[in-house]
């Protein structure tokens, strides 16, 4: 080979493995591990698609769901006769003899209240909060179809602040019932209602919380806790999921101010549900009762009274002649189980006796005095209990 030809033909490989190597430079991190100081994330994918409401993401508008539950959905407006003395002193001699018989008496003046409800059913039952109706002499019920018709009260349950009324017309729309059972954290809801009487108006939010209880608000708590924007007269109208079924009626705000602060609450439709199917067989709940005054079992309590367990609840007072004295409960007794269902707590216990029928035989599992016990309780009517209006 010519020497200027070999001289050519060593370049030209030198130039090629120059190439070869800063490529091999380059690839390098993709070719070999990275170094252990890399963080490796994974970064948002951009779907393909537009989301849609069949998408995991969800919907980019709850429009659909609107639809199908806002019909459903009515304003419920509640008159009642209010009677007022004229003057506080008005019985008061000295009074009487300045001013007469005039100042004396009594007058009458009508007091107006306004809230929502929920059609269950195409046979006119409405589902609303029993302080919506409580005491009201007139209640009205208006259709998003424009129809106003008088409405009358199956009946009220104050210890779930729920109330049953009816009105009769033709072709009424009906809500369809969801899940309220398996709701999860942060779950997308809608309030639909008429807050402060300016019309039909739909809020949305999350699910913030479920099985909130002890709040003061009724006998049976175990609330839907929402960041949906619920107000005064949203009472009784529909919590709702993306598909547009009813899960919770609302109920009630934690405000300061009296307006939305992001905290509100709605019974379950489960609970709902039961308590409406009694009222219209019944005409009222009818629950189970022992006639104790059960208490929940803190570590304080149980080491101040030498009490060997913190579960179960502590039985501090049973009342005389009812069905927890004839079954021989004693104050001081602890309830483990009923029915060979683990206690929890107070609240645990009184729903689990209040969901017995009266004449129901409940199996009771108890220590005393750091012995077990085992008696059998009948289970006897709650007594009715009246809340004032609110």
């Amino acid at each position: 080979m010519p020497i200027r030809k070999l001289i050519l033909f060593l370049l030209q490989a030198a130039t090629v493995g120059l190439v070869a190597a800063a490529l091999l430079l380059l690839l390098k991190p993709t070719l070999w591990h990275a170094s252990p100081n890399v963080v490796e994330v994974r970064e948002h994918v951009t779907p393909a698609l537009p989301v849609s409401l069949g998408n995991s993401n969800g919907p980019v508008s709850y429009a659909d769901a609107v639809a199908q539950a806002a019909p459903a959905v009515v304003n419920i407006y509640t008159a009642k006769v209010v009677t007022q003395r004229t003057h506080p002193l008005a019985n008061d001699p000295l009074f009487q003899y300045f001013f007469g018989e005039q100042g004396n008496g009594e007058r009458q003046r009508l007091q107006t209240s306004l809230g929502s409800g929920v059609l269950l059913s195409a046979q006119g039952y409405v589902l609303t909060n029993n302080h919506v109706v409580a005491e009201a002499d007139q209640i009205q019920v208006m259709l998003g179809d424009g129809r106003s018709l008088d409405a009358s009260v199956v009946g009220v349950d104050p210890e779930t602040d729920l109330a049953v009324v009816r009105i009769a017309a033709d072709k009424l729309p009906s809500i369809v019932l969801g899940d309220s059972e398996h709701l999860r954290v942060g779950d997308v809801v809608l309030a639909i209602g008429n807050p402060f009487g300016v019309g039909q108006t739909v809020t949305q939010g999350i699910v913030s919380a479920t099985g909130r209880n002890q709040l003061g608000i009724s006998t049976f708590e175990n609330f839907i806790q929402t960041d949906a924007a619920i107000n005064p007269g949203n009472s009784g109208g529909a919590l709702i999921n993306a598909q547009g079924e009813l899960i919770g009626i609302n109920t009630a705000i934690f405000s300061k101010s009296g307006g939305s602060q992001g905290i509100g609450f709605a019974i379950p439709v489960s609970l709902a549900r039961e308590v409406m199917q009694q009222i219209v067989e019944h005409g009222a709940v009818v629950r189970g009762w022992l006639g104790i005054e059960a208490q929940d079992i803190t570590p304080a309590l149980a080491e101040s009274f030498g009490l060997p367990m913190t579960e179960g609840v502590l039985i501090a007072g049973v009342l005389r002649g009812g069905p927890a004295d004839q079954a021989g409960l004693q104050p001081g007794d602890i309830i483990t189980t009923i029915n060979d269902q683990a206690v929890g707590n107070a609240r645990d216990s009184m729903q689990r006796i209040s969901e017995q029928a009266p004449g129901a035989k409940l199996n009771i599992q108890a220590v005393r005095n750091g012995a077990p016990v085992a008696l059998v309780a009948v289970a006897g009517q709650r007594p009715a209990m009246k809340y004032p209006a609110h």
